[in-house]
């Protein structure tokens, strides 16, 4: 069943164009229009975020299989580095994957320190917070009253 066939659909002329409607019929006929006019919206508002969140969904799972193909191929750079180190300035292998390993602390501890920083800056939701307790005293008040 389509999201058409699900919908009523909504007449655009009366049943018998000759007939005198009172008045209660009218709001009664342009209540249920209104309704079924509503319901459409919301069945078309629906259909249309579930196909967006799908895509969404297949393009978050490529950019992860992505990352994971990178982080997988860093261990390469990270041997090439080792190699072309101890080749470039004619040192022992251990003494490049050395230098390797150092480069890549100094860049953990770089990334840390900033993480750091910056959950440092981290503060409460204060007027969140305000808000919040002024609406518990309000209430409280109110109830106090009665």
């Amino acid at each position: 069943m389509t999201t058409r066939e699900h919908i009523a659909s909504i007449p655009l002329t009366a049943d018998d164009p000759t007939a005198e409607a009172s008045i209660g019929g009218l709001v009664r006929d342009a209540t249920a229009h209104m309704s079924t006019l509503v319901r459409a919206e919301v069945e078309l508002a629906k259909g249309e975020i579930v196909k967006e969140v799908k895509k969404g969904a297949f393009g978050s799972a490529y950019l992860i299989a992505a990352l994971t193909v990178l982080c997988f191929s860093l261990f390469f750079l990270f041997m090439a580095l080792g190699f072309g180190f101890s080749e470039w300035w004619g040192w022992p292998r251990w003494a490049g994957f050395g230098l390797v390993f150092v480069v890549m602390l100094v860049a953990v501890g770089a990334l840390a320190w900033l993480g750091v920083r910056k959950l440092k800056k981290i503060r409460a939701p204060e007027k969140s917070i305000a808000a919040a307790k002024d609406t518990v005293a309000a209430l409280t008040r109110r109830g106090d009253d009665n």
